[in-house]
């Protein structure tokens, strides 16, 4: 919103609200008000002042209604300490209305962002909204619904800051409401199915308009908006979120947004991790289209007949044993004598490359289990147990009967080798195969989300207020144990040292943790950055996530004696 000519810029500026507060320019207009750009004559500081206008004519019930619903934006926000929020100063009195006075927030919202520049490519929307995520979780934490989550309730800073503001039809856990039955407030547009209902909000409402805001980030529009509200609000409750074409690999975080069950749509804490790895230029596990397909390599069953490591050559065939392959292969060669012979010898090439292959994986598990049980031989064999590996010879070894043939000499741990061509059987071993599946190497991600960004008071800062930030880790597989710790741009972290997060087997791959930095810089404003680094099961580090600590200067106040506080 921007104030033109003939606007409350002209009725107010330079005057004095209650006694403090100077009015320089308005910075925000709108139906109901304005925001003032003021200075405080008493800290000699700049500040943003919400002055809101009842309309002429409003009954007085209902003016005592808006003024309430101001004050109750000035609770909510002072209950909320995180560098992604709205930080108020003060709530005024002047002229019988309340006046809300805030930070000074330079640079220009997302609204008019998205209205000068168009939509924004999926990655810088992705880094807005793992933003706004973390102040609304912070928020929800403390028992605060924004309800209005929208581009024009957002301000990127010119240095950089995501901040959610006007916490205007905020609701607090334990207040009274303060709409009339049947009332819905907010953009029609951006209100959660269950609001548009009537429904009891809650977090998962936020959650949603968060994921319509991401929508009409990439996409240029609002995925539900049509010409009237009325309509708008049906096509909420009834129609199927049109697939979004811009999102990339943003999209399966806007459609677990905008699932109409708030019970369906994915979590605060899941929804932030995945925005953090797109803002980051990533791409998510589980998104397919975007994903970048493994390398499919040879895989041979147990029930398979590996191939000999030299090109077959005309010979009997064991009993019970499948055809080579390349045998197999040739019956279904055309009768052209024109190209069998080199249509064959590629065959031969190829079981020959095939089998090279199977007799390096073999060699590479012999060596890499040579402690752990039995191996079998090259031969075929039908295993009754379940531990089997690969060697040179048939043997048993593993942890139930098996039988195996091979062509080579070999023992067991607990049974009897095989020699020559023979073949050897055991109470305690399995026969191998030649080849085996191996077990994907463990894989752990993590990422940093800001609870409290910054503090501003006294120093030591109290822990409860003092910044603090949670680490998500998610695990490939489980049973897992991850090595972390803490750190800092500049020095050691309030909480330094490895330490160790164990999944247990069957539990949930992710998991989070929380730390609070309570160093400071007496009298001054100590700025940092934090961030987790893994050393195992492998080698990785999160994002670095900003924070401040202002120490502000208590002046004793005149007159005052040791140990009796002055009132």
């Amino acid at each position: 919103m921007s104030a033109g000519p003939g606007s409350g810029s002209e009725r107010g500026s330079g005057r004095l609200v209650a006694g403090r507060y100077r009015l320089l320019d308005a910075i925000g207009e709108g139906g109901m008000g304005t925001v003032w750009r003021a200075r405080d004559e008493v800290l000699g500081r700049e500040a943003a002042v919400k002055e809101v206008r009842a309309p002429a004519g409003l009954p007085a019930a209902e003016v005592d209604r808006m003024y309430a619903r101001l004050e109750r934006e000035a609770w909510a926000a002072a209950r909320i300490a995180h560098r992604n929020v709205i930080t108020l100063y003060d709530v005024a009195i002047d002229g019988g209305r309340p006046w809300v006075v805030m930070e000074l927030v330079r640079g220009v919202s997302l609204a008019d962002q998205l209205d000068a520049e168009g939509p924004m490519p999926p990655q810088r929307a992705a880094h807005i909204g793992a933003e706004l995520l973390a102040a609304l979780r912070a928020a929800h934490e403390a028992g605060v619904l924004h309800r209005d989550v929208k581009p024009g309730n957002v301000l990127l800073g010119n240095d950089g800051r995501v901040v959610l503001t006007d916490f205007g039809i905020a609701m607090v856990e334990g207040t009274s409401a303060l709409t009339m039955t049947g009332e819905v407030i907010g953009s029609p547009e951006f209100l959660a199915p269950e609001r548009a209902l009537g429904r009891t909000p809650g977090p998962e409402s936020d959650l949603w308009s968060l994921g319509v805001l991401l929508y009409a980030a990439v996409e240029g529009h609002s995925p539900f908006r049509q010409d009237t509200p009325l309509s708008t609000l049906r096509a909420v409750v009834d129609e199927e979120l049109p697939p979004p074409r811009r999102a990339g690999p943003l999209t399966p975080v806007i459609e677990g947004l905008l699932r109409k069950d708030p019970a369906d749509r994915i979590g605060a804490a899941a929804a932030e991790h995945d925005l953090r790895i797109v803002g980051a230029g990533g791409v998510l596990r589980d998104d397919p289209a975007h994903s970048t397909p493994l390398a499919s390599q040879p895989t041979v069953t147990s029930r398979q007949q590996p191939a000999s490591s030299t090109p077959p050559l005309p010979g009997p065939v064991p009993a019970g044993s499948p055809a080579p392959g390349a045998a197999t292969t040739a019956t279904t060669v055309p009768a052209d004598t024109g190209h069998r012979h080199a249509r064959r010898a590629s065959l031969v090439l190829m079981a020959g490359i095939v089998a090279l292959l199977l007799a390096i994986g073999g060699l590479t598990y012999a060596l890499l289990n040579r402690d752990d049980g039995g191996g079998g031989g090259n031969g075929g064999g039908t295993s009754g147990g379940s531990d089997g590996g690969s060697g040179n010879g048939g043997s048993s070894g593993g942890s139930s009967g098996s039988t195996s043939s091979g062509n080579g000499n070999g023992s067991g741990n607990s049974g009897n080798g095989g020699n020559g061509n023979g073949s050897s059987s055991g109470s305690g071993g399995n026969g191998g195969n030649g080849g085996h599946t191996t077990t994907p190497a463990q894989s752990v991600r993590v990422s940093v989300s800001a609870v409290r960004g910054s503090y501003s008071g006294a120093c030591p800062p109290p822990a409860a207020e003092a910044p603090a930030f949670a680490a998500t880790f998610t695990v490939g597989r489980t049973p897992a144990e991850v090595e972390y710790r803490w750190v800092t741009r500049s020095g050691e972290p309030s909480d330094p040292g490895w330490k160790t997060l164990s999944f247990g087997s069957g539990d949930a791959k992710s998991r989070t943790v929380n730390t609070t930095e309570t160093k400071y810089q007496e009298g001054a404003t100590l700025r940092n950055q934090i961030a987790v680094e893994v050393r195992s099961p492998e080698a990785t580090t999160s994002n670095y996530v900003a924070y401040a600590v202002t120490c502000e200067v208590v002046t004793p106040t005149t007159g005052a004696t040791t140990g009796s506080p002055t009132y």
